[in-house]
């Protein structure tokens, strides 16, 4: 079956390593804060400023507040800070963040991703992506693989406005689990449980690369 998007935020969470600075995009990636592995010392950041970002609250403890960057309500943890959006953005162009988790509507088999724009949709700006892409030490991409039309946005080249170009180490789908291979493609590293190899190949437009046996993920 096809992962639910808690399970693609769930598995995203296992990369997760100790004593890191992660920032989580809008979408998809916002869940992961509901994953972290215990044990596991991690500092979520929310590019309006914020560190210290714990799970999401339960209904009726809500603080309207306290939101993250795609305005939902979240809670802080013990030592959390807020700040301006200016720090924020200087943590991130200096490097700061060690993992950036972003949703995409569009990545190519070289690593470009395209995130913010679709054409003629009015969108109210591009947002930090673009300052993420650029800066973080590593991205993960959290994403449907196919669309409404049941079309592939894995592919051999975006079509949509690139967000970043050559950026793009690892991939977590629906579908499967892929890392962008230096010299380009998606290598499929897991698959969803049930979902065949032949599925995943139908859903990727962009060249796949399989071992003999590819494994399926255990939740």
């Amino acid at each position: 079956m096809p992962l639910t998007k808690e399970q693609i935020a769930r598995r995203i969470a296992e990369e997760i390593k100790n004593n890191s600075y992660v920032n989580l995009g809008i979408g998809i990636p916002t869940l992961v804060a509901n994953y972290i592995p215990e044990g596991i010392n991690v500092v979520l950041q929310s590019e309006n400023g914020l560190l210290g970002m714990g799970p999401f609250p339960y209904e009726g403890e809500e603080d309207a507040d306290l939101i993250n960057a795609g305005k939902q309500t979240i809670t802080t943890l013990p030592g959390s800070v807020t700040f301006d959006s200016a720090m924020s953005f200087g943590m991130i162009r200096a490097q700061k963040v060690d993992l950036t988790i972003l949703g995409a509507m569009e990545v190519s088999e070289n690593g470009d991703i395209a995130n913010w724009k679709i054409p003629g949709k009015m969108v109210k700006g591009m947002g930090g992506a673009m300052d993420l892409v650029a800066s973080a030490k590593n991205i993960i991409v959290a994403m449907q693989q196919v669309n409404k039309k049941g079309e592939s946005k894995l592919l051999p080249q975006c079509s949509l406005p690139l967000t970043g170009v050559r950026c793009i180490k690892k991939i977590v789908t629906e579908l499967g689990v892929y890392e962008i291979l230096p010299e380009g493609g998606f290598k499929i590293l897991e698959r969803a449980p049930g979902v065949t190899l032949e599925e995943i190949k139908a859903a990727t437009a962009g060249k796949l690369y399989a071992d003999d046996t590819v494994p399926e993920m255990h939740f």
